[in-house]
């Protein structure tokens, strides 16, 4: 990869980090924080299009099927992901849904493309295994969870599946069909509205308190997380996704230390020893 490259990506994965710290703070306010974050991003971002390459295609066909089918993958990876912050640890969902995405997009591309992974890779993979199961103990049998293990484990495996699914179709939208990355996120996140407006089921109260109390984070929120995306999409047209979808889990690391260090996390060493072992496990992967 090149330097530029690199630089996007690590600038993806700070954003990121941000946004989902940001959305563990939110997360008991459910659909209407995310109803805002759709509305937000689409407004926001939409202004940027006709300076980021306008749509990048003139097969409105394609751009449409492309936004409609992510738009469906990314809500549903948004509310597994605010039920896991609802449910265990910063750490545990965080690191373990970034480290199952890449492990579930190389098993596709095994079986289903029939692609064969180096040695290396396979390695990576058995380390991605082992710091998942690593962070998925780090609360067992603790005061909190019980003889349990963690339930933020099955939220955050489910979250890697959802990664894994819009990764592989935002990646081939984007390089097969020519889409321009800002354009194709405002289309998702327009086209997640409508899906988060039946979800409401007559909330709108709630929605009118969430941006009245909250619009500071409903702002960040609307910037950082279409923002990060775009930096993987606008990547992706610049190296192989192969090596994009790994490098961008640096954030693991970033979120694991704000868990230790700002969340007061227990079990430092353990739950910043299993976060490191999956940031190697992806890092094989790239290789």
């Amino acid at each position: 990869m090149s330097g530029f490259a690199v630089a996007i990506v690590l600038s993806a994965a700070v954003c990121h980090a941000a946004w989902n710290i940001l959305a563990h703070g939110v997360s008991r306010l459910g659909v209407p924080f995310l109803w805002w974050g759709a509305v937000g991003s689409t407004v926001l971002w939409a202004c940027a299009i006709p300076f980021t390459g306008g749509l990048g295609t003139a097969d409105l066909g394609a751009l449409l099927l492309g936004v409609a089918v992510s738009g469906v993958l990314h809500v549903v990876y948004m509310f597994v992901l605010q039920r896991g912050y609802a449910a265990g640890g910063l750490s545990t969902v965080y690191a373990t849904a970034r480290g199952t995405g890449p492990t579930i997009s190389v098993l596709v591309a095994v079986l289903v493309l029939g692609e064969r992974p180096s040695p290396i890779a396979l390695l990576g993979v058995g380390a991605i295994v082992a710091g998942v199961v690593a962070i998925g103990l780090v609360d067992r049998g603790t005061p909190r969870t019980g003889p349990a293990i963690d339930r933020g484990l099955l939220y955050g495996l489910l979250t890697g599946a959802a990664i894994a699914a819009y990764t592989i179709w935002d990646a081939h939208a984007v390089q097969s069909w020519g889409l321009a990355p800002v354009a194709f996120m405002v289309g998702c996140t327009l086209a997640e509205i409508p899906l988060y407006t039946a979800a409401l089921r007559g909330r709108g109260r709630g929605v009118r308190e969430v941006i009245v109390r909250h619009w500071p984070r409903v702002l960040a929120f609307s910037v950082l997380s279409p923002l990060s995306y775009i930096l993987v999409l606008f990547a992706v047209t610049l190296a192989p996704v192969a090596l994009v979808a790994p490098m961008r889990e640096v954030s693991v690391i970033l979120v694991s230390l704000f868990g230790v260090l700002v969340l007061r996390e227990g079990r430092a060493l353990w739950r910043i020893a299993a976060a490191v072992t999956v940031l190697a496990g992806v890092a094989l992967l790239a290789g």
